[in-house]
C-alpha cells in the first residue's frame, strides 16, 4: 500500500485525489483534546496523524503534536457538501486518528461533515514505572 501526503502534489495529480475531492469539496474542522485525570491535565507532545485509506492508498491529512494545553485547534479536513433536507441523513467522511504517547498508540475514528467542528476527546492514562514513588 503506498501513503501519501494529501497536500503532496503527485497524489493531487492523481484519480484517487480528484475523485475524493469531487466527493468532499467542503471543510468540516477537527479538534483535538488529549489529558488524564478526568480531563484535568492537558497533555502536551502527543503525536497525532489522521489518515485515510482511499483507493488502497494511505493518505495522510494532517501530522502534527498536542500543544501545551494539549490541544490541536482547528484541523481542516474535507467533507462532503451536507443536504439541508433534514429527512435525509447528513452525509460524511471517517477519518483515522493515531494517537501516540510514551510508546503507545491508540486508534479512533471521527465522522466530518461540512462546516461543524467534531471534538475528539484522547483520554491518556499514565504508565506506572518502577522508581516513580517515594524515590525508589
Amino acid at each position: 500500500m503506498n501513503t501519501y501526503y494529501f497536500n503532496d502534489e503527485i497524489f493531487k495529480n492523481t484519480n484517487t485525489y480528484q475523485n475524493f475531492i469531487n466527493d468532499n469539496p467542503k471543510i468540516g474542522y477537527l479538534k483535538i483534546r488529549a489529558s488524564a485525570a478526568n480531563s484535568a491535565l492537558p497533555i502536551p507532545n502527543v503525536k497525532i496523524i489522521i489518515s485515510k485509506i482511499i483507493d488502497n492508498s494511505n493518505v495522510i491529512f494532517y501530522e502534527g503534536y498536542t500543544d501545551s494545553s494539549g490541544m490541536i485547534e482547528k484541523i481542516s479536513l474535507p467533507a462532503p457538501t451536507l443536504d439541508l433536507n433534514n429527512m435525509i441523513k447528513p452525509s460524511n467522511t471517517i477519518y483515522d486518528i493515531t494517537a501516540t504517547y510514551d510508546e503507545k498508540e491508540e486508534y479512533f475514528n471521527a465522522r466530518m461533515y461540512e462546516g461543524v467542528c467534531v471534538i475528539q476527546d484522547i483520554i491518556i492514562v499514565p504508565s506506572m514505572k518502577v522508581g516513580d514513588f517515594n524515590g525508589s
